[in-house]
């Protein structure tokens, strides 16, 4: 897998690193698990307006708990979804009938070192493909050199 590229000239594109065919079916299932009530090792799938359609996007995400509060960390970079969470500022989860909408603050890099970490401890049997060499195990040197490329939220459950 390659990074994408962008439209743009003078300044590299945003590290993203598109799904594999299977990655994307996979996803799909994932998707209708959590829409139907089974979430796999803490999974939910996520809606966030689309910035200019409005439409709903929907995305299966893990929704990452550290130090008492909930992010969603973006493994493959400067995704559609993120650019859509940036614009509508929070969004959805599902897992079957319970829907939890919630407000979202982007992480500056400087702040992720810690949620990223724990993030990559918990998950790394299904994302450390998309950290290009940075483990959990890591230095922190190495993660904070990656955080620009992994957009980070904190998300607050509205009541």
């Amino acid at each position: 897998m390659s990074p994408a590229s962008s439209s743009s000239s003078s300044s590299p594109s945003p590290y993203y690193l598109k799904g594999s065919p299977m990655t994307v079916r996979l996803n799909g299932v994932i998707g209708w698990l959590a829409r139907h009530g089974i979430s796999l090792a803490g999974s939910a799938e996520l809606s966030v307006p689309g910035r200019k359609s409005g439409k709903p996007q929907r995305i299966p995400v893990n929704p990452h708990t550290y130090g008492g509060e909930q992010f969603l960390v973006s493994a493959r970079g400067h995704s559609q979804w993120v650019r859509n969470m940036r614009a509508a500022r929070g969004g959805e989860l599902r897992v079957g009938r319970k829907v939890r909408a919630f407000t979202a603050v982007e992480l500056s890099d400087a702040e992720k070192l810690p949620v990223l970490r724990t993030y990559l401890e918990k998950w790394a049997w299904e994302v450390n493909q998309y950290f290009q060499g940075v483990t959990a195990k890591s230095s922190d040197e190495e993660i904070a050199a990656s955080a620009g490329d992994h957009p980070v939220f904190r998300i607050t459950v509205r009541d």
